[in-house]
């Protein structure tokens, strides 16, 4: 089994999410997306598979969206039912909901699930839905040392930021202080300075 790409679109064929296996063109990849709802007017309804000269639509209908598997001809049409039976549930399960709404709010979780299921090349994983959450929900030392590095230089900069508005806060008041004292001292001083100029 090669799948080629792995999508999620609506009924007028808008792709939502789109996730390439091998490589393709951009082109090619959104030729292949625009032709689906038209071909999909012209097929029979009982099956949920269409085949042109060139690929093969494997697809099934949640709710008001696609979940779409473009496979070559030469691909099993069984492991490709079962990946998309398997694609059907982690849809719900890390989007939240089969909405266009939820389907866009959760694109990277989507492609990381689907990256589970599929590997680079189009193969399919023997995985199950309950490895594919573990795995997704796993986390790496390398994020974790990142993140309480980001976390440092936040709090770094925030002390910085304290540290500079007191000091400019005392400077503030020291030369308000100087400013009043030397109208008042300034006078003073020019008058000691008269007097002693005198005597």
């Amino acid at each position: 089994m090669v799948v080629l790409s792995a999508a999620v679109c609506t009924k007028n064929g808008k792709a939502l999410l789109s996730r390439q296996y091998v490589d393709m063109t951009r082109i090619r990849i959104e030729g292949l997306l625009a032709a689906f709802p038209k071909l999909l007017g012209t097929g029979n309804q009982q099956h949920t598979f269409i085949e042109t000269d060139s690929v093969r639509y494997v697809y099934q209908p949640i709710e008001g969206l696609f979940l779409l598997l473009i496979t070559n001809k030469a691909s099993n049409i069984v492991e490709d039912l079962e990946t998309l039976r398997l694609l059907s549930k982690v849809l719900p399960d890390q989007a939240g909901g089969v909405t266009e709404e939820a389907v866009q709010g959760k694109m990277f979780e989507l492609v990381f699930a689907f990256d589970e299921v599929i590997t680079t090349g189009g193969y399919r994983e023997q995985i199950s839905l309950q490895q594919i959450q573990t795995n997704l929900s796993m986390e790496s030392h390398e994020e974790k040392l990142h993140k309480m590095i980001e976390q440092s230089k936040v709090a770094s900069a925030k002390d910085e930021a304290d540290r500079r508005a007191k000091t400019i806060g005392e400077e503030r008041k020291k030369m308000e202080g100087i400013g009043g004292g030397s109208m008042s001292g300034g006078g003073g001083g020019s008058m000691e300075g008269g007097m002693g100029g005198g005597g």
